[in-house]
């Protein structure tokens, strides 16, 4: 995504160089006419353009709105994600009940990790509607990729191992019934906001609006020409042509947010949160693993002191 990054004008313009071109053409064209073959009084008042480019931007301030409301509402979910993701790991990080510092609970820890930080790209891959397996290479064991296959939503799926994982935790008294119950709700949440992203990009906003504002704008780019060439003849066309591109350019711009999950620079950056999701993540394991390694140490040092302690108060 590029947010935070100047968008060059080439990209934004190409995106009106079919209405610019028209609107361009269609002013040459009345000007020409107008002076030339058709040398008759044509000029309506500017009251009339004025009045439906008051209309227009009215709709387009509304449509503007409701498109960033569903971009920003977006946000907040990926936002939630974050927050969620990071509660998920910290949980089972800490619940799981490890005294021996075993192989097996700290692969059980790791392979929990990874497998959230897959199911963060998976679910933003799956909402642009690309290849939502691919993220998981290197991630997760090919067994549960096996697994995942067999299922048309990759991100449903990671939950369901998440949750396979978790009973087997609870049946092995790994954790106890509330600490389940704890991270069954994070896990809750996530299937959530998961569901809150896939309304989004599945919810299309009306199309009869689209049509409507479409029609006004034309209407009103083939009135201007009759109420401005009285006033500024030739210097009319660079002028309509200015005033067609700043309204496409809003009316595209609605479009652009209304849909945040199309893998354009205007939309939610799904890609860029995952990988901080993925850093604080494996920042998390590190940090448990470096604790593990020192108590574990701690625990082999220190046995053999407390022998030689007993031995002396023997003797």
């Amino acid at each position: 995504m590029l947010l935070k990054k100047r968008i060059p004008m080439k990209y934004v313009l190409g995106k009106i160089k079919v209405e610019i071109v028209l609107v361009l053409a269609y002013t040459i064209l009345f000007e020409i006419f107008h002076h030339y073959f058709i040398n008759l009084p044509v000029d309506i008042p500017i009251a009339i353009p004025t009045m439906i480019g008051t209309i227009i931007s009215l709709l387009l301030a509304f449509k503007s709105n409701q498109a960033y409301d569903r971009w920003w509402e977006a946000r907040i979910v990926w936002g939630a994600v974050v927050n969620d993701s990071r509660t998920l790991i910290r949980q089972v990080l800490t619940f799981y009940n490890d005294p021996d510092y075993s192989v097996e609970a700290s692969e059980f820890k790791e392979n929990f990790a990874k497998r959230q930080i897959a199911w963060c790209y998976s679910l933003g891959e799956s909402l642009r509607k690309r290849d939502a397996i691919k993220p998981l290479e290197g991630l997760i064991s090919e067994e549960e990729i096996k697994y995942i296959k067999n299922h048309q939503n990759v991100p449903n799926a990671i939950l369901m191992l998440h949750a396979r994982d978790l009973r087997a935790a609870k049946n092995e008294k790994k954790i106890n019934m509330y600490q389940q119950v704890e991270i069954d709700n994070t896990l809750s949440r996530l299937c959530d906001e998961m569901g809150k992203c896939e309304r989004i990009k599945n919810t299309i906003f009306p199309t009869t609006y689209s049509m409507y504002i479409r029609l006004t704008l034309c209407l009103f780019i083939f009135v201007l020409p009759f109420g401005l060439t009285s006033v500024l003849s030739w210097f009319a066309i660079p002028l309509i042509t200015a005033i067609g591109a700043a309204f496409f350019l809003i009316e595209r711009m609605a479009i652009h947010l209304q849909d945040p999950f199309e893998n354009r620079p205007t939309d939610t950056p799904v890609t860029a949160i995952a990988n901080t999701i993925e850093k604080n993540i494996k920042q998390m394991l590190n940090e448990y693993q470096s604790e593990f390694d020192i108590l574990k140490e701690f625990e082999l040092n220190d046995e053999p002191k407390k022998v030689e302690k007993d031995a002396y108060f023997v003797l």
